[in-house]
C-alpha cells in the first residue's frame, strides 16, 4: 500500500513510485543457503509455476524499464517477478 500512497501524494509533483517484488532469484545468497540445505533449491523451483528460478537479470530489466520513459505513465504499480509463485 505503500507505493499507492506515494504515487497518489506524489503524483502531482510528476514524480513516479512503483515498486519491484522478485521471487526466488538466483544469487550469491541463494546459492550459500542452498549450500546448508540440499532441498532448498528444488522446493523454491516446485514453488513457480514457470518451473525455474530467476536470474538478476530479469529484475534488471524490471529496473531498467521503470527508470524509462517508456513507463511514463505508470505510478503506484507492483511489478511481481516471481515465475508465478503468488498464482498459485
Amino acid at each position: 500500500m505503500m507505493t499507492k500512497k506515494d504515487a497518489v501524494v506524489y503524483g502531482v509533483d510528476h514524480i513516479r513510485v512503483n515498486s519491484i517484488h522478485p521471487g526466488t532469484i538466483v544469487t550469491p545468497l541463494t546459492e550459500g543457503i542452498a549450500a546448508k540445505n540440499p532441498d532448498y533449491m528444488e522446493k523454491e523451483i516446485e514453488a513457480t509455476v514457470l518451473g525455474y528460478l530467476g536470474e538478476p537479470e530479469d529484475i534488471a530489466y524490471a529496473a531498467v524499464y521503470l527508470g524509462s520513459d517508456e513507463s511514463k505513465f505508470m505510478t503506484g504499480a507492483q511489478m511481481v517477478i516471481d515465475g508465478g509463485y503468488t498464482a498459485k
